[in-house]
């Protein structure tokens, strides 16, 4: 499907050497201030071309806006979203007439459909993303305006090159004392000062010189993308399907060459005892609002949010274009050898960050939605005040009419 979301409902459309690509984006609350510029900044982080680490295709992204505001201002009706797409190369891709690329969608989308893109990957192409990070940017903005709250991505690693925290070993716990700090003080600001991304200098040198050796041998390396989302409120997420942490999932592997995701402790957590892994729950202010003491779970437990930082880790293959001689079959079965001469990313990492930023944005921005819609019908019910302390607890009920 090209729909993502329940409520907060983002719909992308575009092929990667069609005439634009952009979105619908439906459900956004009526009266946030919207105009270009706060949906470029991501667009522009994500964009190729930005260094020798990325794709040389000149594309600069810029989005108009064509629908759901006014003066600024949005209307609560369907947002329209267009980039056009300005480096077409269609020619670049003469020989998948003839050869399903190794590893990418031709094949797959022509058993599926019948009929594909005859240029690039059409849908299955990364810019097909752009629709999602300009929709995430509007929901972003939502979230840090009423909430505060903060998505921070960033490169954690490059093929067997990682920073230490992922290297950490330790058989009573999943990471070191100071990557907790980490999480709560990383800003975008430092993560772009590198353009591999990777806020860690002594890691990234290292990244960036495997990038290139990738791109001089004419092939390609994956590496992954951790996030951290800050100041979300707790209660967010829907059991037992739809648990948060399963929507950051699908979200997450949704993305073109995703292969894996783990959230909190990950794996390394199942080297754990069940008391070292355990997060304990603690007074955190004067408000007797409770937290967990440590975060294990990755601020979600029994997939709704308990307030902590939400933390994961987003895994991504070599990108599967390159330009080396790749001995392999025709449509037909025949076989011959295939040396792509399309452009392509050596590393996807670095312009993978703002993605999944923003797909986290969509996630908790329909989840809030899904979960505010609740609590207001629940607010209008006669008052529950008089139940048991055993099923409202010590705090106050969400759901208690005011």
């Amino acid at each position: 499907m090209s729909t993502f979301g329940v409520i907060f409902r983002v719909t992308t459309y575009g092929e990667s050497h069609g005439k634009s690509v952009g979105c619908i984006v439906d459900n956004c609350p009526p009266g946030l201030s919207l105009v270009e510029s706060d949906i470029q900044t991501q667009l522009s982080r994500r964009r190729p071309g930005q260094s020798d680490l990325t794709t040389p295709r000149d594309e600069k992204d810029l989005v108009a806006i064509q629908s759901g505001t006014e003066h600024g201002i949005t209307l609560g009706t369907p947002i329209g979203l267009i980039v056009p797409n300005q480096d077409q190369r269609p020619h670049d891709y003469s020989e998948t007439d003839l050869y399903p690329r190794p590893s990418h969608a031709d094949w797959t989308y022509l058993q599926k459909y019948g009929v594909k893109a005859s240029s690039g990957g059409g849908r299955a192409s990364a810019r097909e993303t752009i629709g999602r990070v300009a929709a995430g940017a509007i929901a972003e903005k939502y979230l840090k305006l009423v909430y505060g709250a903060e998505i921070v991505a960033f490169v954690s690693s490059v093929s067997n090159i990682a920073m230490p925290f992922i290297q950490y070993e330790n058989e009573e716990r999943a990471f070191p004392q100071d990557f907790w700090d980490f999480l709560n003080n990383i800003t975008r600001v430092e993560v772009d000062k590198d353009p591999v991304r990777c806020p860690d200098k002594e890691t990234s040198e290292k990244m960036k010189e495997r990038i290139i050796l990738a791109k001089e041998a004419k092939d390609s390396v994956g590496g992954t993308v951790t996030c951290v989302i800050r100041n979300v409120p707790p209660g967010l997420g829907e059991p037992c399907f739809d648990k948060l942490e399963a929507k950051l999932a699908h979200a997450m592997l949704s993305i073109p060459a995703t292969k894996g995701f783990e959230i909190g402790s990950g794996f390394k957590g199942t080297t754990l005892l069940g008391h070292q892994h355990n997060d304990p729950w603690v007074k955190k202010n004067e408000k007797d609002i409770l937290g967990t003491k440590t975060n294990n779970s990755g601020g979600i437990q029994g997939g709704i949010t308990n307030g902590e930082n939400i933390y994961f880790r987003v895994a991504f293959k070599p990108p599967a274009t390159i330009s080396q001689e790749q001995a392999t079959a025709t449509y037909n079965g025949d076989s011959g050898v295939l040396a792509a001469r399309g452009r392509h990313d050596p590393c996807v990492v670095p312009r993978a960050v703002p993605i999944v930023e923003s797909m986290a944005a969509l996630v908790i921005m329909d989840a809030l939605m899904i979960q505010n819609s609740r609590k207001t019908t629940a607010s209008l019910l006669p008052s529950i005040r008089d139940l048991p302390p055993s099923m409202l607890g010590a705090v106050q009920n969400n759901f208690k009419s005011k």
